[in-house]
Parts: C-alpha cells; sequence; structure tokens
C-alpha cells in the first residue's frame, strides 16, 4: 500500500487495500482464501481474529507469531508447510500496523516497553536494569566488541547507509530520499555508540498482503509467480544474538570467536545454491552492522572481512551484490522485513524499474 512516516488510515483500512490488492494480481476471489497467518497484531495492527472477521475471510488455518518484526520469514515458512500438509489451499500473509502512534523504542510510551520486564529482560538485550531499554543498546555493544575484535574503523559501516539511501532515491515509495554522503553520515549524532543516526531504521506504518499456494495451483494465473525454493528457521540458543553472529551479544556462552560456514545454512542446501549464485541479497536491517554479519555468516567473506568488503559500491546497484534495492529499513521504512520481500518479489518480476537488477 505504500509507507508513511504517519498514517491517517486505521492498520486494518491499510489491510483491505493490501489485500484487495494482491487477490487482484493473483486473480483470486476473496472466497477462495481459506489460509491466514497474521504478522505483529495488536495494538499496532489487527489480530488474526479480527482481521479475518473484518476482511471477510473463511479460513480453515490461521496462524500469527510474536508481535515481533523478524518473523517475515518465518511466516512464509509456516505457509509452505500449511500448503505442503493440506492445511489451506490458498494461505494469505498479512503485515498491517500504524507504529506511529507510539513513542520511541526504550521509553514507557512505547507498547513493546513491558517486554523489557520480563524474566530475562528484552528479546533484543534490553536489560533496564543496567540501562538498556531499546533494541539499539544491545546491538551497539555487540558492534562495539565486533570492531574491536578485528580492529575495523567504524567510519566503514558508513558504507551500509550510503548505499541504501541511493537505492531509496529510486524507490518512489520510500520515506528517506535525500541523498546522504560519508561527511552526512559521520555528522551524525550518536544514537547509541557506534551507532549513528544513519545506522538505525525508519519507523513507518503500512501493509502488505501476500499470497501462497502450491506450484500447481499457481498455473495460469494472470502474473508470473515467484518459486520458494529454499526456507530455515530461526537460530535461537545460549550462542545466539538475534542480531548478530553466534556468541556476539550479551550473555551468550562464550567468548566470541565465530567462525561460521555458508555450508550449514540450511537454506542453501534446500534451494541448491551456493553464495555465489546470489545475484541481490536482501536483509533485515534495523541496524547497519547486521549487514556485516549476515554477510560472514552466509559466506559472501571471511570472517572479520565485511567491512572493508563493502566498501567502493560493492553492494550498490551495478555492484557485485546489490543489497536491499528498495532503501531497506534504514531509508524505505521499517515493515519488518516485508518490504525486503516485496523488493525480491518485484526484482524476479523484472518490474523494479531503475533499481532492477540486470538477469536476476
Amino acid at each position: 500500500t505504500g509507507l508513511s512516516r504517519t498514517s491517517a488510515a486505521t492498520p486494518i483500512a491499510m489491510a483491505e487495500r493490501a489485500v484487495s490488492l494482491a487477490l487482484a494480481d493473483a486473480g483470486l476471489e476473496r472466497s477462495q482464501i481459506d489460509g491466514l497467518i497474521n504478522q505483529i497484531g495488536s495494538p499496532r495492527g489487527p489480530d488474526f481474529d479480527r482481521a479475518a472477521s473484518l476482511l471477510g475471510l473463511e479460513v480453515r488455518f490461521a496462524s500469527q507469531p510474536w508481535s515481533h518484526g523478524r518473523f517475515a520469514a518465518t511466516v512464509l515458512q509456516h505457509a509452505a508447510m500449511a500448503l505442503t500438509w493440506g492445511l489451506a489451499d490458498y494461505v494469505l500473509c498479512l503485515a498491517a500496523y500504524r507504529s506511529s502512534n507510539f513513542g520511541k523504542h526504550g521509553s514507557k510510551e512505547r507498547n513493546t516497553f513491558s517486554e523489557s520486564l520480563r524474566d530475562g529482560g528484552g528479546p533484543h538485550a534490553e536489560n533496564p536494569h543496567t540501562g538498556l531499554t531499546a533494541p539499539a543498546a544491545g546491538t551497539a555493544m555487540a558492534t562495539l566488541r565486533y570492531f574491536h575484535k578485528y580492529g575495523i574503523d567504524p567510519a566503514k559501516l558508513a558504507a551500509v547507509p550510503i548505499a541504501f539511501r541511493r537505492h531509496a532515491i529510486l524507490n518512489p515509495g520510500a520515506v528517506m530520499r535525500t541523498a546522504i554522503d560519508l561527511d552526512t553520515y559521520l555528522n551524525s549524532r550518536y544514537i547509541v555508540e557506534p551507532l549513528r543516526l544513519f545506522d538505525c531504521s525508519v519507523i513507518v506504518d503500512g501493509a502488505i498482503a501476500m499470497i501462497l499456494t502450491t506450484a500447481e495451483r499457481a498455473v495460469d494465473r494472470p502474473k508470473a509467480g515467484v518459486r520458494l525454493l529454499g526456507v530455515q528457521g530461526m537460530h535461537s540458543g545460549p550462542e545466539e544474538f538475534i542480531f548478530g553472529l553466534r556468541g556476539l551479544g550479551i550473555d551468550q556462552a562464550s567468548v566470541f570467536d565465530a567462525q561460521p560456514r555458508w555450508q550449514d545454512q540450511l537454506v542453501y542446501r534446500m534451494a541448491g545454491v551456493t553464495p555465489r549464485d546470489i545475484d541481490t541479497l536482501h536483509i533485515y536491517d534495523a541496524f547497519s552492522p547486521q549487514l556485516l554479519w549476515v554477510l560472514e555468516r552466509f559466506g559472501f567473506c571471511k570472517p572479520g572481512g565485511a567491512a572493508d568488503w563493502i566498501q567502493d559500491g560493492r553492494i550498490e546497484l551495478g555492484g557485485e551484490l546489490p543489497v536491499n534495492t528498495s532503501g531497506g529499513h534504514l531509508s524505505e521504512g521499517q515493515l519488518n522485513g516485508w518490504g525486503q520481500i516485496y523488493e525480491i518479489i518485484t526484482q524476479l518480476r523484472g518490474e523494479a524499474g531503475a533499481r532492477q537488477v540486470k538477469d536476476v
């Protein structure tokens, strides 16, 4: 439906528009939707039961993950599982919410603040008793540790937001479209050192609807479908911090010394590809350093080498590996991963216009 810093529309109104557009794109009737997986939910948007009721959906399979951003890919994974097991024929994956109603992360005016008070602290290493109340704090500490271990100049991180902003300028739907350069980046204020203003994602309102079905049922649709070749679940455990490499974070079980191997990533084996086959990469960039850790964990460069690897336009359009060609969370807007998935579909359909990756 497009993104905005502040929307006058209710989340369910945005959802209705997104669902209508998705149905038209797929050539389906509303009555054919028999599966619904809703992401985020109340109070930022409708929960699955209200969404089904208000959108006029009669479904026999419904699900809703935890109200956090990093479940977009998991929603698609669960939809594929439901289709494989015959629990539904057409699964609607829905993300619709208005985040502008709430205060800043880390403040009591943010509806997720209470999560930091749960036993063990918040999901992004928020520990209020030590003064860490927002996701940026845990990420900043992991980034400092990473920079120290490998002797990385923090200024090299600028290549990430600069590249993504250049992509966003080519995207009419992005909310941040003013060019930035190295001086702009270095003169911006710290949010939590070493993370600066441009290293942090931009909160937006919006909605996206996607419909998944089996390959057999996708035949003769009016527009080309995109086939899901491989998925993998999120890692979790005593060595995992959601924004970093194994062991890189607060309260991990051992001292950080990650030696990731791309061969350990199930998604490559499932899809039958290697890192060299990837033409464009789209990541959940709540914060700039996440790209460095993804590149290393998924085999695009050696441990500690990502900051050098991304320099000189390598991750920009026309470079070796264009990343987040829509602008990502840092510039298009933080729609919790759905904007990136939408951009993947747009790229594979050849509909990205000025930001189209050649021969993707």
